[in-house]
């Protein structure tokens, strides 16, 4: 090696000349591509990479896959993309837990959520508070009265430890004073099953996921967790009419295992922000009631950064203990 000349700057040109290397890939990608959905089949979390893929798929002529790994609060995925070959041919698709909750409620993560490389923020969306029509509850001052009045029969579902769904729930028992029983699920559809048949009795959901069964009558909205009401139900309040600054949204992003290089990741990034952009795919999601965003790594960078430090001060508050 040349005397002086940096390790890294040597690795780098080394890596940019060397053949079949990942940073010379301009033509990537080549063969088939892996997303890793780390909850179960169904549900927006699921169904929203997969609107992406097939667009991507048409666009790349290679199959983009979706492989469902669910468990552990979104864990078992997050992991193994963490663990995959950092070039650009296993990505992970997830909602905020791995990369912005896990972490804070866990001293013993089997990855390091800060080290995947953000690539993009697919959509964002409201949250709901919903109850079994069988719930003797209409609003949710008569919820709140209810489960104080019956400390610790209330069982609420999620999507898993450690989800937004699961946390905003806390956040209800902190700000209400009460005690309710979390049923972790892995994955939003089978969560929504189980309280439509009435084996747990209320859960945070996405509100595309639970829109058609709030219309049918088969469960109830009792809340939004948005700052304001929403179009889609403006006779139901928001939580925050009644607890002051009881706030959560909903997100899906796309990240890298640790170490992709950025010529892969912005081209993926540019790729999915052009199919989120295809009408189709805009009416689509807008049918499920979020919104998609299509932003750039630094943009899905910050919003990670954020949103972490906003759900760490969460759980300090509410009390949850890291494990």
């Amino acid at each position: 090696m040349i005397r002086g000349f940096p390790v890294k700057l040597a690795t780098a040109a080394f890596l940019a000349f060397a053949p079949g290397s990942a940073v010379a890939q301009d033509d990537y990608p080549t063969r088939p591509v892996r997303i890793v959905v780390p909850l179960a089949a169904g549900g927006i979390a699921d169904i929203v990479p997969r609107i992406v893929a097939d667009k991507l798929a048409l666009k790349w002529r290679q199959p983009v896959v979706i492989e469902n790994r669910p468990g552990a609060g979104h864990n078992i995925g997050a992991e193994a993309v963490a663990k995959a070959p950092p070039d650009g041919y296993t990505l992970l698709a997830t909602p905020q837990a791995p990369l912005v909750v896990s972490q804070h409620l866990s001293s013993k993560l089997p990855f390091d959520p800060d080290a995947f490389v953000p690539i993009s923020t697919l959509t964002t969306g409201n949250i709901v508070l919903i109850v079994n029509a069988n719930v003797p509850a209409s609003n949710l001052r008569e919820l709140v009265a209810y489960a104080k009045a019956n400390p610790g029969k209330l069982r609420y579902a999620s999507p898993g430890t450690g989800s937004s769904p699961h946390l905003t729930g806390e956040m209800l028992s902190a700000a209400a004073g009460i005690r309710m029983i979390h049923v972790p699920y892995k994955g939003l559809a089978p969560a929504v099953n189980d309280l439509l048949a009435g084996h747990v009795d209320l859960m945070f959901d996405n509100l595309g996921n639970s829109l058609q069964h709030i219309r049918s009558g088969k469960l109830r909205a009792l809340g939004v967790a948005s700052d304001k009401r929403i179009p889609q139900l403006p006779d139901v309040p928001a939580v925050s009419e009644s607890y002051l600054g009881f706030v959560a949204t909903s997100w899906f992003a796309v990240v890298a295992p640790p170490r992709t290089p950025s010529q892969i990741t912005r081209k993926i990034s540019a790729d999915i922000a052009e199919a989120l952009r295809l009408p189709d795919v805009e009416k689509r999601l807008r049918g499920f009631t979020i919104e998609p965003v299509g932003n750039s790594p630094e943009a899905t960078a910050e919003l990670i950064s954020h949103e972490s430090a906003r759900w760490r001060n969460v759980i300090t508050s509410t009390g949850l203990k890291a494990k």
